[in-house]
């Protein structure tokens, strides 16, 4: 998890161009600049270093700094937070490609203790099976902002003898780029604790999206993302078990 003190760090660092280009700076430029002690300073950069947030060269009297991208993806995350508060946004919009899974997904929504919790939360039983949206560049960078900021949280539970791990989950419409408003799919985008790395985000709906959309391994989609959530009841979901047509 970032601490506030690193993303502090990065900001001032990026501010003096080191999200672009590597800058030079000395570790007591860099206490000066953060208010902190040498010694503190230094550490934090070594931290940043081996949390992969930074690329450093080590000169005679100074360093040469370079935020990666990952360090990049921390910023983006941040920015959108800020944009949320105080541009009011209330959607955020993906775009990615179609691509084959391992097929885990139809195991892991069959199981009644993920189904009854996407019951509750969205009001419809999801079709045992997920659609997987490959994400790049800036667009993979939003999902650590969706990480943050969950709309609902399908719980860990204790089934069959193990540990099925918590999701973070939002509801979200999908639809071919280009399509007419109002054809959009209803589903939900959500992101397995476990998968903190990925740069996959998976779709599930109350029917098999590659039907519905139609689409194919390699086409891009796009999914906008609802940031807050049901303002209504959800109409009673069918029973653990029943088909949806």
């Amino acid at each position: 998890m970032t601490r506030p003190a690193d993303v502090e760090a990065l900001k001032q660092l990026a501010l003096l161009g080191a999200l672009d280009d590597p800058i030079e700076l000395a570790s007591a430029e860099f206490a000066t600049l953060l208010d902190l002690s040498q010694q503190t300073a230094s550490r934090r950069l070594i931290e940043l270093t081996e949390s992969g947030l930074l690329h450093r060269e080590m000169g005679i009297r100074k360093q040469r700094i370079r935020i990666t991208d990952e360090g990049r993806a921390v910023l983006q995350a941040e920015h959108m937070l800020y944009a949320r508060l105080f541009e009011k946004t209330d959607v955020i919009t993906l775009a990615g490609t179609v691509k084959t899974g391992l097929g885990e997904g139809r195991y892991y929504l069959s199981r009644p203790g993920y189904r009854t919790q996407f019951q509750k939360h969205l009001g419809w039983d999801p079709y045992p099976g997920t659609l997987n949206l490959e994400l790049t560049g800036p667009e993979a960078n939003k999902l650590r902002f969706l990480r943050k900021n969950p709309v609902y949280t399908i719980e860990a539970f204790q089934a069959e003898g193990r540990t099925f791990g918590g999701v973070t989950c939002h509801p979200a419409h999908v639809s071919l780029p280009g399509a007419a408003k109002g054809t959009a799919t209803d589903c939900a985008a959500i992101l397995p604790h476990r998968s903190h790395y990925t740069t996959t985000i998976e779709l599930i709906a109350p029917v098999r999206l590659r039907d519905a959309l139609p689409c194919l391994d390699g086409q891009r989609l796009e999914v906008t993302v609802d940031l807050h959530g049901r303002t209504e009841a959800p109409a009673a979901a069918p029973p653990v078990g029943k088909a949806v047509a």
